[in-house]
């Protein structure tokens, strides 16, 4: 059974390679700076962000994502600067990934914001093969792991935004990079391609009265050779303190969402995606939690946080 489990999760992995390879979050409308460098200090305070991802839990190697991220405006300035340390681990692969940001926010009407970033990664990629069950124990493609194996990148984006709305586009790799070719030469396939991905995102708050607001969102994603990605969602909040909401994936899950905003600086929150697809048939879902801080000044404190 242990032996089906990793060539599935092996098989997915492959099939990764020609569609989504860019980490995955149903709560992206809290992590957007991870997919647009042009969001970094937009909230106009210091943010402390992490989170983490829990992916097709009861399959074994199963995708697991980790992040910590900091934003902050510079005082006096336009500009916002960002760091993120992304860890990615599927099946015997592990990646890690150093990201850095910075935004330039000026006033393009008297309601709307416009921020143009760019960002910088450097990755890390480990694979160790000796967690597979290999058939043919000879195969010269597993004979040594990958260490380290270094992969820079760099992407930009645009963020149009208001107290009540906001639109997005971004490519956060820009680069087609290869990691793993050792043994191009000899015609093996053991490669792995990262491909540039383009994030269009809009969101708009909605007053429905009695302290009530709703905020429906949309992602797109866009990649060379895949099928187009949508995610749909709507979160409602209540009296600027709990939310509530519901999200689709386009042919793959469905989620819902929950946050709660313990004090003028923390809030967290908790997402379920039960799959729509086959991969419902051998796991229990997947579960994604985050943690927000941010460092209010006494005399700037926000009173009303914004809903995004």
């Amino acid at each position: 059974m242990r032996f089906k489990i990793i060539q599935f999760v092996f098989l997915v992995i492959t099939i990764t390679g020609y569609s989504q390879q860019d980490s995955q979050f149903t709560q992206y409308m809290y992590n957007t700076i991870n997919i647009n460098p042009a969001y970094a200090a937009s909230r106009g305070v210091m943010t402390v962000f992490t989170l983490h991802r829990a992916q097709w839990v009861g399959l074994e190697g199963s995708p697991s994502t980790s992040i910590v991220s900091l934003s902050t405006p510079i005082k006096g300035s336009n500009i916002g600067l960002g760091v993120s340390l992304v860890n990615d681990q599927i099946g015997p692969s592990d990646e890690n990934k150093f990201e850095t940001d910075i935004s330039y926010t000026i006033r393009a009407t008297e309601k709307f914001k416009v921020s143009f970033g760019l960002k910088a990664s450097i990755s890390f990629l480990n694979v160790n093969f000796s967690k597979l069950d290999q058939f043919n124990q000879g195969d010269f493609a597993f004979e040594d792991n990958i260490q380290n194996n270094f992969s820079p990148n760099v992407g930009a984006g645009l963020y149009l935004y208001s107290e009540k709305s906001y639109f997005g586009v971004s490519v956060p790799n820009i680069l087609k990079t290869t990691y793993y070719n050792k043994y191009a030469d000899a015609g093996s396939v053991s490669t792995a391609t990262r491909r540039p991905h383009l994030y269009i995102m809009a969101g708009k708050v909605f007053e429905l009265g009695g302290d009530v607001k709703l905020k429906p969102s949309i992602l797109t994603k866009l990649i060379d050779g895949a099928p187009l990605q949508i995610d749909i969602s709507g979160n409602v909040l209540f009296g600027e303190v709990f939310t509530l909401g519901l999200a689709y994936r386009l042919k793959a899950a469905v989620s819902a969402m929950a946050g709660f905003q313990v004090s003028d600086s923390w809030f967290i929150g908790y997402g379920y995606d039960m799959s729509t697809n086959d991969i419902s048939n051998y796991s229990y879902g997947t579960h994604e939690v985050f943690l927000r801080f941010e460092l209010f000044k006494r005399h700037s404190k926000i009173a009303s946080p914004r809903f995004f």
